[in-house]
């Protein structure tokens, strides 16, 4: 009986870290092939398999293929049955509306977070904006993963995490455009005054500060991708 017991004990212990690690690995699949996306590394329109992304990544299918799942709900990814991902085109069009959605979610988030975020969390955002502002001539890469990196940290301070889900597909597109165009646009001071400027009014406790500096943020953004139409950057 002892033994049995042991081998059970040994059997959970097992699934346990399975379990654990399998997010873990679909975690990182996920963050892997959004790069790949952004960067353009997998092309629009592109359709790749399943067993093709798991060797370009080093990471089994399983994981490979919930991170495609994840990102097909973020607009990244087609998921084209028997055939495997297609990476879906950038639309300008489409882009725009995406911006009617992320102004609000932006604007919620800010004023949230400037609200509930604690003594500690503003200190973190503080050193956030100087870090991001130091990064005007940063590499464009660097500065997406950092943005990516200061998002999150500011849903997580909004303590809302609908709000968090609901406006991390917009980032992630929005990401992959603004790669696309930054070649022409070369704006990293001007976009990184704007994001430190939101960050700075969050971490100050005033809640129609940051509302005020996200709307500031998003008319940027919003005259950033109509110019790609009109090729007036």
């Amino acid at each position: 009986m002892a033994k049995q017991t042991r081998k059970a004990a040994v059997g959970r212990s097992k699934i346990s870290r399975g379990g654990a690690g399998a997010p873990a690995l679909a975690d990182r699949a996920r963050a892997q092939l959004e790069e790949l996306i952004v960067k353009l590394d997998l092309p629009p329109g592109s359709v790749w398999s399943e067993s093709q992304l798991s060797q370009r990544l080093g990471i089994g299918r399983t994981p490979v293929r919930e991170a495609l799942q994840r990102l097909q709900t973020e607009y990244l990814v087609r998921i084209v049955p028997r055939y495997g991902a297609q990476i879906t085109e950038i639309n300008v069009t489409q882009h725009l509306l995406l911006l009617e959605v992320r102004r609000v979610l932006e604007r919620l988030i800010a004023e949230n977070a400037a609200r509930r975020a604690t003594a500690e969390e503003r200190k973190q955002l503080l050193r956030m904006a100087g870090t991001l502002e130091a990064m005007v001539n940063a590499d464009v890469l660097r500065y997406l993963r950092y943005h990516y990196e200061i998002k999150t940290y500011i849903s997580a301070c909004a303590r809302n995490p609908f709000a968090a889900s609901a406006i991390a597909p917009a980032h992630a597109m929005s990401r992959r455009f603004y790669y696309l165009h930054y070649r022409r646009a070369h704006d990293l001071p001007v976009a990184t005054r704007h994001h430190a400027g939101v960050i700075r009014a969050i971490a100050s406790g005033d809640e129609a500060k940051a509302g005020a500096a996200s709307d500031r943020l998003m008319d940027y953004v919003e005259k950033l991708t109509r110019a790609t139409v009109t090729q007036k950057l």
